[in-house]
């Protein structure tokens, strides 16, 4: 994810502070934003696009400035410097970010940061209501109190290294023009829940304390759900209201009677509709590519390996076989 991000989802380029500063808080809130270095070096560049619940954004000031928005309010943003690093202070808590460091400033705490000269960084937006509903469907009870995260965000780490790549993976599905809705609604869902399953705080102890597992009964129903649907960009929080139980509870089923989670056995199932279409598809027409799009299937190579997996085959040998 290095060099200028969305490139094809331009809102502004600007080096009148003004305007900077108005342009930026439309997209997120008001905010006082001063040059702190050397004004000469205000170039601001900002690209956004926004895909399904989520906005990924590509933001450069150029310059060294200080952003003081107070508090978000409705939004989290996970700020990924992509070059330098900047110091960011929410609540109680102060980091210096750095590639290896995001910061996720939680919306009910006071923010302040001075981000440095040359420090463009992806920020991946997530609604306040979208946070607080995967904690509750989680937990199987609405929340009592904000939801407040550790500021810093280890990207240094395996699942830092995997939520940056699914954050990738979504940016490269905006700068081709989006991606098919099973594949953004799996990315959304994938990136918020591990976020709040993984990211300490102040509901992470509840979050992966043991639940109670669905019965099997329930787990036949979820099973029945997903298949009936797994057209949709449906959630593990959507089937776990279908069965009326929390998301915890549906996920330890699953691991109990199963072995796998709800979202595999949805994979499952996609993957055996991709087959079938390959199956039945016309190769002088249908593309492998388009079908496993069109299934949810955003990354072609691990597509093809859990295909291969599956079927013992490339799926562009099903195809010649239709």
């Amino acid at each position: 994810m290095d060099g200028v991000l969305l490139g094809n989802s331009p809102l502004f380029a600007s080096s009148d502070l003004d305007e900077v500063r108005e342009q930026v808080g439309r997209v997120f809130c008001p905010h006082r934003l001063d040059v702190t270095g050397d004004a000469g070096l205000l170039a601001a560049r900002f690209n956004s696009a926004q895909l399904g619940s989520v906005r990924v954004s590509y933001l450069d000031y150029g310059a060294e400035v200080r952003i003081e928005p107070g508090e978000l309010e409705s939004f989290y943003l996970v700020q990924i410097p992509i070059a330098g690093r900047s110091l960011i202070r929410c609540g109680g808590q102060e980091i210096v970010s750095t590639p290896g460091l995001a910061s996720l400033p939680s919306p009910t705490e006071r923010l302040d940061m001075r981000w440095g000269a040359g420090c463009p960084q992806l920020i991946v937006k997530f609604d306040r209501q979208a946070v607080e509903g995967a904690v509750e469907q989680l937990l199987g009870e609405p929340v009592a109190e904000p939801v407040v995260f550790d500021l810093g965000v280890d990207l240094t780490g395996a699942w830092g290294q995997g939520w940056r790549a699914m954050a990738g993976l979504l940016v490269g599905a905006a700068e081709t023009g989006g991606a098919q809705p099973l594949a953004a609604a799996h990315l959304e869902n994938a990136l918020l829940f591990s976020l709040v399953t993984t990211q300490p705080s102040n509901y992470l102890g509840r979050l992966i304390a043991p639940r109670p597992a669905a019965v099997p009964k329930v787990v036949r129903r979820a099973m029945a759900f997903i298949d009936e649907h797994a057209h949709l960009p449906i959630t593990t929080g959507d089937v776990a209201r279908a069965v009326a139980v929390s998301v915890r509870s549906l996920q330890e089923g699953f691991r109990a009677h199963l072995g796998i989670t709800p979202m595999a056995h949805l994979r499952d199932v996609r993957l055996a509709r991709v087959h079938a279409e390959l199956l039945a598809g016309d190769p002088a027409r249908c593309t492998v590519t388009t079908v496993a799009a069109r299934w949810g299937f955003l990354h072609q190579g691990r597509f093809a390996a859990a295909y291969r997996d599956r079927y013992g085959r490339a799926p562009s040998a099903t195809l010649r076989l239709s």
